[in-house]
């Protein structure tokens, strides 16, 4: 094995170290560097031990963490930055590397796609600005969500304890005798035709329209953001009128919300009806546009608002219960990383910001990640990792972080255009809609 490389170059002894499994191991023993390779440089050594004890091996990217922090940097650099000396044995773990390696072809839409899910593995919703929902399985449109009068934008998942009989993803749902399980997903969209809309359909049974069983009306502008409660019993939803207003996904009127039911006439056949509903509370402080709303537990729900705050809201006391203030319009926010505790969010400048509630005495955010050109646009945690999560812009990039770097580990410029929204699926793809109307997927991201 050889290295090039300047006669003044430094040498450093290393030991590689990983919690890979074969065969991806590559020899402990310590061995001679030379201190200028960068992570590419890094890979290639890490590449040609595993290559030695296997002739068949194909090389792949890797990452570097040493005390815990990726590095981004030649290794001569990250040493003198962090004051960490070389005359030592330097121990590097190696992790694989967080980026997609393949770009499925993309699903076009009639207009621009302002509104993604991937929280089921085995199908993507969409909203877009012609009005209708979509679901697609195998880069088909299998289901249209049809009677918005206005752009989705927002489309969330309703966990229903009474839509099958395990708690396994759809693709591998089968009932106690063994037989496949009739599957009824249950989905939430907001407009800006100012009401929330209820849906329900077997997402294995492709069909051309499906029609919302309940609308849900109360808000008095175009409604931006929906998120259903953990136990799927009631959503929120978040307005440019200012409010949160909270709503039950029931089918029958016994909790006293439902105000009309109504019928449709198809050649003298009457459809099946379909619900009108009334928030049951509203949540009320903040003073301009709610544009992102998540409800993580049972009691707890985040927002976002152009006022430039995010709230905490007690949803039993109807009270926001902490106010963090960034000085930015904000367009979105996501809860996860650490205890599911660390509240990321993005808005009217090129800045990813992360605050962690927890700590005390500051309402300043722990970290910030600089590197998108324009507002940003959604961001999200990966639901398995505490330390990884994506952002989007109107800059045409979905970004991947890391909590141990500043600097992005992959950059996606699939689109043609503003990146609306963007979400993981799978636990192993990103997938994300934009002003060019197409749905992107970007798959094989290896986080853990």
């Amino acid at each position: 094995m050889a290295y090039e490389e300047d006669v003044e170059t430094r040498r450093v002894q290393v030991r590689f170290v990983t919690k890979l499994q074969a065969p991806l191991k590559a020899p402990t023993t310590s061995i001679a560097i030379p201190s200028d390779l960068t992570r590419l440089g890094l890979s290639s050594v890490v590449n040609n031990l595993i290559k030695a004890g296997n002739s068949d091996w194909e090389p792949q990217p890797f990452d570097f963490l040493i005390d815990g922090e990726l590095v981004r940097m030649s290794l001569e650099q990250f040493l003198l930055a962090k004051g960490i000396s070389a005359e030592k044995v330097l121990e590097i773990e190696y992790i694989k590397a967080v980026a997609p390696r393949k770009q499925e072809d993309p699903c076009l839409h009639d207009d621009w796609v302002s509104a993604v899910s991937g929280s089921n593995p085995g199908f993507i919703l969409t909203g877009c600005y012609d009005g209708f929902g979509r679901v697609w399985k195998g880069g088909s449109c299998t289901h249209i969500l049809e009677g918005h009068g206005d752009a989705i934008t927002s489309i969330s998942i309703i966990n229903q304890k009474g839509d099958c009989q395990c708690n396994l993803p759809s693709l591998q749902c089968f009932s106690p005798t063994g037989a496949k399980s009739s599957l009824t997903t249950h989905v939430a969209t907001a407009s800006k035709d100012r009401t929330v809309r209820l849906w329900k359909f077997d997402a294995e049974e492709p069909t051309n329209n499906v029609r919302a069983f309940k609308i849900l009306r109360g808000h008095s502008s175009s409604v931006q953001s929906v998120a259903p409660q953990p136990s799927g019993e009631m959503v929120c939803s978040g307005s440019w009128d200012s409010t949160i207003n909270l709503w039950q996904t029931n089918e029958s009127d016994s909790d006293g919300d439902l105000v009309s039911v109504k019928k449709r006439k198809v050649n003298s056949k009457v459809e099946e009806s379909q619900l009108e509903g009334e928030a049951v509370s509203s949540l009320v402080g903040h003073t301009q546009c709610v544009s992102s709303v998540v409800w993580p537990e049972e009691r707890t729900i985040y927002s976002a608002s152009w006022d430039h705050s995010i709230r905490s809201w007690d949803v039993e006391t109807g009270r926001d219960v902490l106010s963090l203030f960034c000085g930015k319009v904000l367009n979105d926010l996501d809860v996860g990383g650490d205890s599911s505790a660390l509240i990321a969010a993005g808005g009217s400048d090129p800045v990813l910001r992360i605050w962690d509630p927890r700590k005390s005495g500051s309402s300043a955010p722990v970290l910030q990640f600089a590197s998108h050109s324009s507002w940003i646009t959604a961001c999200k945690w990966h639901d398995s990792s505490r330390q990884h999560l994506l952002s989007s812009s109107y800059d045409g990039k979905v970004m991947l972080w890391d909590l141990r770097t500043a600097w992005p580990l992959a950059v996606i410029e699939s689109h043609k255009d503003k990146v609306l929204c963007a979400d993981w699926w799978g636990g192993d793809s990103v997938v994300s809609g934009g002003a060019d109307s197409n749905l992107c997927i970007s798959s094989e991201v290896s986080i853990l």
